[in-house]
């Protein structure tokens, strides 16, 4: 089983450094959008509580959760191509649990993200926003365990489609508000009630408090924080309910279209 889930974890890894071209936009799509919005609206955030930050330091852990995010979930396209090329259905006869193909797809979908965001990570000291080398492990531990569960989370809903057209219709329409609603573009105590309320419930947005804590305190203070603890526990429920959902799901077999 372990040969099966290494095997198409490399696969989904290296189909995606061979298109130099995917890896390019990967990356720089991001750096542009948080250049032009972080410049764009420094002259215009003034929050009360983060006098001394900028819009583009603010906006920094939501374009590394962004990239994080689209790049896991986009990565279970290949589920899509699989199917239709016929590796999928190969791969399904073969001699192996289905639980490999998840894990598999899931670890290559997680490694794939990674990369990208541990290279937009490097910008980080550009902004005055240095990371010790145990903050920088606790960012990469928390930038993992979000990655397996977008991953998942994107397995579990491409595991059904028929087209890419079609999945990447739905994700715009499921990804954005996911993101936007996350404290990416805003601070999450200057908005009304029930969109605080909304916030809070989303999985992405404790994710983004995960990825925010480790600048701005020492690794110490951020692991006793009760901040931090319940945004963990939320991260790992989330994770953990994705990629069982996902099992079960792989697990259930399709049926055929009934014979006269």
């Amino acid at each position: 089983m372990m040969r099966a889930v290494m095997a198409l974890a490399w696969r989904e890894f290296t189909r995606f450094i061979r298109q130099p071209h995917r890896v390019i936009g990967s990356v720089g799509q991001p750096v542009l959008f948080w250049l032009f919005l972080g410049f764009g609206f420094s002259g215009s955030f003034r929050p009360a509580g983060m006098e001394g930050v900028t819009y583009l330091e603010f906006f920094y852990p939501g374009v590394l959760l962004m990239m994080l995010l689209f790049a896991s979930i986009f990565s279970s396209i290949t589920i899509i191509e699989d199917r239709d090329q016929g590796f999928l259905q190969g791969v399904l006869v073969a001699p192996v649990p289905r639980i490999a193909i998840v894990l598999g797809k899931v670890l290559g979908g997680t490694a794939v993200s990674m990369v990208q965001s541990l290279l937009f990570l490097l910008l980080a000291p550009i902004l005055g926003l240095p990371l010790s080398p145990l903050g920088a492990v606790l960012v990469v531990l928390i930038l993992s365990l979000s990655a397996v569960g977008f991953t998942s989370l994107g397995f579990l809903l491409a595991w059904s489609m028929r087209s890419t057209a079609g999945f990447h219709a739905i994700m715009m329409i499921f990804l954005m508000p996911m993101w936007m609603l996350s404290g990416a573009l805003f601070p999450i105590n200057h908005v009304p009630g029930w969109m605080h309320a909304v916030m809070e419930v989303n999985p992405a947005t404790h994710a983004l408090r995960l990825l925010r804590l480790p600048f701005y305190a020492k690794p110490a203070d951020v692991l006793v924080s009760s901040e931090f603890l319940v945004s963990l526990a939320v991260v790992l429920i989330w994770v953990a309910v994705c990629l069982y959902l996902s099992m079960v799901r792989v697990q259930r077999r399709e049926r055929g279209v009934p014979t006269p």
